[in-house]
């Protein structure tokens, strides 16, 4: 595994802390310190399972089997890092919805779906309106790849904005969502990112290197 704090890869030698259980589930708390001695900081995690026992009810020697299995230190994401060219706040809704995807999936999706509208609005500069119409208006333009406007409107799909309208008028509005629908919107807005911010950025740093060497030769730069 990959330590969540420094990101080096060590053996995990996790130690369990039973905590009890409730009519919900048997919960217990993970911990270890990383092994990197540029790092040594505490990770810890909270699971939650059945209680694990043989076929006549004895403890067997782990705790209990777990299913559900949350980092609350440090809280991160298993998702890449936005790129440093997207700007501020971009990146600070797609960090957060990143960071509670595991927690709550609709809180999430919520938080996605108002930094889509916004990357529409300020990048492709689609008229304000609904998130549904506003997919439809940069789909018309034919301004994007095709599979970035496939993987957009596919959003409207996945979400069944005819189902659910508060997802498209409203579109920071906290409301249940499909199986998958959060890290869609994940997804379409990381391939935003690099169409948007990455992909010029590096262009520009191309053409700048270029127009230095032409520069050097005594001809005009590229217009």
């Amino acid at each position: 595994m990959k330590c969540p704090h420094c990101i080096v890869e060590v053996n995990p030698d996790f130690r369990e802390l039973y905590l009890g259980k409730d009519s919900e589930s048997s919960w217990s708390v993970l911990v270890m310190i990383c092994p990197n001695p540029n790092c040594g900081k505490m990770i810890i995690d909270l699971a939650s399972g059945l209680p694990n026992t043989d076929h006549y009810g004895k403890p067997m020697n782990s705790l209990f089997v777990i299913r559900n299995r949350h980092t609350v230190k440090p809280l991160s994401s298993s998702r890449p890092p936005v790129p440093s060219e997207v700007d501020e706040k971009f990146a600070k809704d797609y960090n957060e919805a990143s960071m509670i995807l595991n927690l709550s999936s609709k809180a999430s999706a919520a938080l996605s779906r108002r930094c889509l509208q916004n990357i529409l609005r300020d990048k492709a500069g689609v008229k304000p309106g609904n998130l549904a119409n506003e997919i439809q208006q940069i789909i018309d333009s034919k301004s994007l790849p095709s599979h970035l406007s496939e993987s957009i409107d596919a959003i409207r799909n996945i979400g069944n904005f005819a189902a659910h309208p508060l997802k498209s008028t409203s579109s920071g509005e906290i409301v249940d969502v499909e199986s998958g629908e959060a890290e869609w919107l994940l997804d379409v807005l990381e391939a935003l990112f690099d169409f948007y911010f990455v992909q010029p950025a590096l262009l520009k740093l191309k053409k700048d290197a270029l127009n230095k060497k032409l520069a050097d030769i005594g001809k005009p730069p590229m217009k």
